[in-house]
């Protein structure tokens, strides 16, 4: 498996972003902890890859800068 995301688990990590983009960082950890506040997610496999591909987004942001 690589690192491909998911269309709906990109969607609803860029709509995380725009919504609360101080609340998230660069740790999956904390990520995760976020999450159960902010979104309600069912599935914890589900609130993982959006914690996990959120870290990406901002690794990614913060390397261009």
């Amino acid at each position: 498996m690589g690192r491909i995301c998911q269309t709906y688990i990109k969607r609803a990590a860029k709509q995380l972003l725009e919504r609360y983009p101080d609340k998230f960082s660069t740790s999956y950890e904390q990520n995760r902890k976020v999450l159960a506040e902010v979104a309600n997610i069912q599935s914890p496999s589900l609130r993982n890859k959006i914690a996990g591909y959120l870290a990406t987004l901002l690794k990614q942001k913060a390397k261009e800068v």
